[in-house]
């Protein structure tokens, strides 16, 4: 992690994050396939990307390296089973007018991250990221006790992300190398289901130009901003990363209501700015504290 915050670096994490934030629009024109269909064409046409990538920065030798170590690839798959799950959630969530919890599952990651750091890791909490914490769970607790049952889809999208994120640091692999070696490892359950919705008349692959060709995008629309996220990672700032995970939510929050029409009222309108506040709180602990 770079001590400063160079152009090349902001340039490639916001990227990142727009591309996200840009997401539900892309994946709005696929709402008639099943979201396992999406996720199996996600990781089908990211592997070219992937080790295109790899055979230009000289890094094919570490994934192979890789693959012939059980624990590394163990610890991989549990990565890849999370990520996945992570997207099968959200690309349900869009398709089926819920992009406005996806937003609040992405809102509520960092805090949940908080609390993974003090249940495994021993991280000790200050009161603003106690008071934060607070917050999000008086929000969801209102957003719970509202609709008579628990967030069930910003709430998967956060225990997945989170837990992926935290495994993702102790798997000992650079994140070009560890997103191959993930895709890698989904690739052949992800061929052998679209061959047989191909074979059973169900797929959506190659029946038109506008579904083959917007599942065929999603290769560069999920291999795309991973790398330029784990690339501008390094060269920006933790405490600005935090603030830039933003982005991403606050895109998909507004396109759900403005461009989606998803109802925001009632309760709803009291438990996001619980959330905002509780961000605002946790984004006071990023900062410095100059001597």
């Amino acid at each position: 992690m770079s001590p400063q915050d160079s152009p090349r670096g902001l340039a490639l994490a916001i990227g990142a994050y727009v591309i996200w934030g840009l997401m539900p629009l892309y994946l709005h024109g696929l709402a008639h396939v099943p979201a396992a269909e999406v996720i199996s064409h996600r990781i089908l046409w990211s592997l070219p990307i992937a080790l295109v990538v790899l055979r230009h920065n000289g890094q094919v030798g570490t994934v192979v390296d890789t693959l012939r170590q059980p624990r590394l690839v163990a610890m991989a798959a549990l990565t890849a089973v999370l990520i996945s799950a992570n997207w099968m959630v959200y690309v349900w969530a869009v398709a089926n007018g819920q992009a406005l919890q996806a937003a609040l599952g992405y809102y509520i990651n960092p805090l949940f991250n908080i609390l993974l750091g003090w249940g495994l890791l021993g991280e000790r909490l200050s009161r603003p990221q106690v008071g934060a914490v607070a917050l999000a769970a008086i929000a969801v607790a209102l957003l719970t006790i509202a609709a008579g049952e628990l967030p069930v889809i910003a709430l998967s999208l956060t225990l997945t992300w989170g837990i992926y994120a935290y495994c993702k640091r102790r798997l000992p692999l650079p994140p070009n190398e560890g997103f191959t070696v993930e895709v890698l490892l989904l690739f052949a359950p992800s061929l052998g289901y679209v061959l047989w919705l191909f074979a059973t008349g169900q797929g959506h692959f190659g029946t038109n130009l506008h579904d083959t060709l917007l599942l065929a995008g999603t290769g560069v629309l999920t291999a795309g901003p991973l790398m330029l996220y784990a690339n501008g990672a390094k060269l920006v700032r933790l405490s600005t990363m935090g603030v830039l995970q933003y982005i991403a939510p606050t895109m998909v929050f507004l396109i759900a209501v403005l461009a989606f029409g998803e109802p925001f009222r009632g309760v709803q309108q009291i438990a996001f700015p619980l959330i905002w506040a509780a961000l605002v709180l946790y984004t006071l602990t990023l900062i410095p504290r100059r001597a």
